[in-house]
């Protein structure tokens, strides 16, 4: 598969604003971004550290994946987000390969990637994402 990079982590989080407040006056990081991403029942927060980002999740509905997790688990580290090119074969070769995949097919995600996950049953617990700049 060979990913080219960590393309972000994302952290859930109850008070957006509260994460925000956090990552700017102690980690010295500054937003970036803020964004709503209705299909997946999220607002997001992005922040920079090198070439990661640091993506906050605040769910808007407690029906939608982010408000279970939260929910389950509490707030905290929710997936890891790794970019690729050829985001479509990249999935095909991992379903090949065994891997239970939540989307078969990318679809939009923030910051106007194409994105997909994989289960984390098959990927040792962690929520993984594959992203692919359309525009690259």
């Amino acid at each position: 598969m060979k990913p080219t990079h960590i393309e972000h982590l994302g952290i859930a989080v109850k008070d957006l604003d509260a994460a925000i407040h956090y990552y700017e006056t102690v980690m010295g990081l500054t937003c970036y971004a803020v964004e709503e991403v209705p299909e997946q029942k999220v607002k997001t927060a992005f922040f920079k550290v090198g070439q990661t980002k640091i993506e906050l999740l605040q769910s808007t509905d407690p029906e939608g994946p982010v408000g279970k997790f939260i929910e389950k688990k509490g707030e905290g580290v929710h997936h890891i987000a790794f970019a690729v090119e050829g985001l479509q074969e990249k999935l095909d070769l991992a379903a090949e390969r065994g891997v239970v995949l939540i989307d078969k097919k990318p679809r939009k995600g923030a910051e106007g990637l194409n994105i997909a996950f994989l289960h984390p049953r098959s990927t040792f617990g962690v929520l993984t994402e594959l992203c692919e700049n359309p525009n690259k």
